[in-house]
């Protein structure tokens, strides 16, 4: 069973593009935006209330981004999947990759799983999603076009039972100069709490997308994290939207190599 393609043919691919012929110089990258399960995988042993939750995709990110592509005419790659099929923001290898338990959930469909079947649902879902944000990248790079690749996330507000009291954050590693412009003019708003590198950090042994996308491709990036509660309904997502739209074009403006 294993050896079958996972997704039927009347099933959506992994990858949604949002303006291709976009001109922004940002790149939108979605790598939770959906929550999806390939019909051959069942519910992997979860009820409802469970695959609706954050273990099972970013709250809210799907909005924000495709709003946010629209008022800067930016390119967007969506990833539409569970990331409890697959994380396609971790290294394929890692156990995160394929969580057999999220939180304090366990997740019946991904318990001792086969390297054959971590392999079919890393070529249905993985290697086509990557390859569309590398394609895309190549694509601009031949066009002579800059890319500031900008990850899109959101977090929960209470994790383990403990509060996040910060509205946003700007995640990063090697590379922080767009992350750092950003958390200025976050700052500066005055009615946000802005955090660094929390609640989460960027690794190569945690992430994926930063690491071999925007570092190994010499691309300024930053990963931001919004709290789910205030994009979790549209009229936060327009907010958001609209704050981004503003700021992001400020901050890239304090990148010399990002001027036109």
């Amino acid at each position: 069973m294993a050896r079958l393609p996972l997704l039927a043919p009347d099933e959506p691919p992994p990858v949604r593009l949002l303006r291709a012929a976009g001109r922004s110089e940002f790149l939108l990258i979605a790598d939770h935006a959906g929550r999806r399960i390939p019909r051959a995988l069942g519910t992997l042993g979860l009820p409802a209330r469970e695959r609706a939750r954050h273990i099972a995709w970013d709250i809210g990110i799907a909005g924000l981004t495709r709003r946010l592509s629209a008022a800067l005419d930016a390119t967007a790659v969506l990833q539409r999947y569970s990331r409890l099929v697959i994380d396609c923001n971790r290294p394929p290898h890692v156990a995160g990759a394929f969580p057999e338990i999220s939180e304090s959930t366990e997740v019946p469909g991904n318990q001792s799983l086969s390297l054959a079947e971590k392999e079919r649902r890393r070529r249905a879902i993985f290697d086509p999603y990557h390859a569309a944000i590398a394609e895309r990248i190549a694509g601009r790079r031949a066009a002579g076009r800059r890319t500031l690749y900008v990850a899109m996330h959101s977090f929960t507000p209470i994790y383990r039972g403990e509060a996040r009291k910060m509205h946003c954050a700007v995640l990063y590693n090697r590379n922080s100069r767009l992350s750092h412009a950003l958390a200025r003019l976050l700052r500066g708003e005055g009615d946000l709490v802005v955090a660094e590198n929390q609640p989460y950090r960027v690794s190569d042994q945690t992430d994926y997308g930063v690491p071999v996308h925007a570092e190994a491709g010499g691309l300024d990036y930053l990963e931001i994290e919004i709290r789910q509660d205030l994009i979790a309904e549209e009229a936060g997502q327009v907010a958001w939207a609209e704050r981004l739209a503003r700021l992001l074009p400020a901050a890239a403006e304090t990148i010399p190599e990002a001027r036109r």
